[in-house]
């Protein structure tokens, strides 16, 4: 099990500057900002390197969490899409 230290919110604004500085010297490898209230893990500053790389799979779990939302609707008939639009499906036979 990975230890994260986490700042709270008024330590990581001072901790930017530092975590910038080493983003460019260590690029993705670096280690993140992790901060929230309490001390709880709610937000992390990472390389935009490395934010780069995560972006496809950030991606493919935006895509997933909407397949999930989209499969518990119920399916709407073609012909009452149609009529909603005002569209006659008999035109388009």
């Amino acid at each position: 099990m990975t230890i994260v230290h986490v700042l709270p919110t008024r330590e990581a604004r001072s901790e930017i500057p530092k975590a910038l500085r080493r983003f460019r010297t260590e690029g993705p490898i670096s280690d993140p900002v992790i901060f929230g209230s309490h001390r709880r893990p709610e937000a992390v500053v990472i390389p935009f390197e490395l934010y780069s790389s995560l972006l496809p799979a950030i991606e493919e779990i935006e895509i997933a969490q909407i397949v999930r939302e989209r499969q518990g609707e119920q399916a709407q008939p073609l012909s009452e899409l149609a009529a909603e639009l005002g569209l006659d499906a008999a035109d388009y036979q």
